[in-house]
Order: structure tokens, then C-alpha cells, then sequence
């Protein structure tokens, strides 16, 4: 495992609002490096953070089922990943700012795409020009997959 130049200690923090915190810290006193973090609504994140946000890759979990894996910048989902929702649907593409923006593929819970097929590029959440994009749903299933297996290791 690569520890980070800015970590200077591992521990454990409960805050007032019942955040929990275990992982890496920086000098500031800030979570930074590997960590795991319980929101008090449940919300779960393990994976990457960067001066106290979520920055890297990483896996949010929220307490209805949807689950987020991929890269993160500035506590947002951003660059690429998979997102499901609670019902099964997903979206393997691009994100930005928290966003669905950019190329990808949605996937109905019954595994079809709908016709014609839900894959192209959105913006907002929303599919403004059909194309095909296959180079960029596979990273986006190979960052999910990076992002579940560094958060193992850790």
C-alpha cells in the first residue's frame, strides 16, 4: 500500500452529529488518505479523501440502496464511475460536479437499454445526442472496479 506524503496519522474520530471517521489525517487535522466515513444518515463512503473531502476513488453507499463507484474531486462524483440507483437502474459513463454529464450507458433493472438505446451523451442527467460509447463505459466499469478494490485492501 502507497501511504500518502501528507498523512502523518491513522485514527479514529466521532463528530458531534454522529459522523464517523476512521482512516488517515494530515497535519490540519484534516481526513486525508484511505478512510472510512459513516454519515449519521447512514450514507458510507470508503476510498480516497483529500484535506477533509472525498478526492480519488472511492465507494459512497446511501442508506436506500443506490451505490456511486468510481473517481471523486472535491467531495462530488466526478470523472468517470457507475452509479446505481435503489431500483437496479444504472448509469457506467462520465460524471461532473455530482452530476450525470458526458458519455454513457444507461441500463434499465431488467439489464436491457432501452430502446432506442439510452447511450450517448448527457448532460444534467439528461440524454441530449445518442452515440455509441463502448471505450468509455468499460473505464467506467474499470474505475468502479479499482475504486471496490482499494477500498478491500484498506
Amino acid at each position: 500500500m502507497v501511504v500518502d506524503p501528507g498523512v502523518v496519522k491513522t485514527g479514529a474520530y466521532k463528530y458531534e452529529d454522529g459522523t464517523r471517521y476512521v482512516g488517515e489525517w494530515n497535519a490540519k487535522g484534516q481526513k486525508h488518505g484511505m478512510g472510512h466515513l459513516v454519515l449519521p444518515d447512514g450514507t458510507r463512503y470508503d476510498g480516497a479523501l483529500i484535506g477533509g473531502l472525498c478526492s480519488g476513488l472511492g465507494v459512497m453507499a446511501f442508506p436506500d440502496g443506490a451505490k456511486y463507484e468510481g473517481e471523486f474531486m472535491q467531495g462530488w462524483f466526478h470523472g468517470h464511475g457507475v452509479f446505481w440507483r435503489a431500483d437496479g437502474m444504472k448509469f457506467e459513463g462520465e460524471f461532473r460536479g455530482g452530476r450525470v454529464w458526458g458519455l454513457g450507458l444507461v441500463t434499465f433493472n431488467d439489464g436491457s437499454n432501452g430502446f432506442p438505446r439510452n447511450e450517448g451523451f448527457f448532460q444534467d442527467c439528461r440524454m441530449m445526442r445518442r452515440k455509441r460509447c463502448p471505450e468509455v463505459v468499460q473505464r467506467a466499469q474499470k474505475v468502479a472496479y479499482m475504486a471496490r478494490a482499494q477500498c478491500q485492501q484498506f
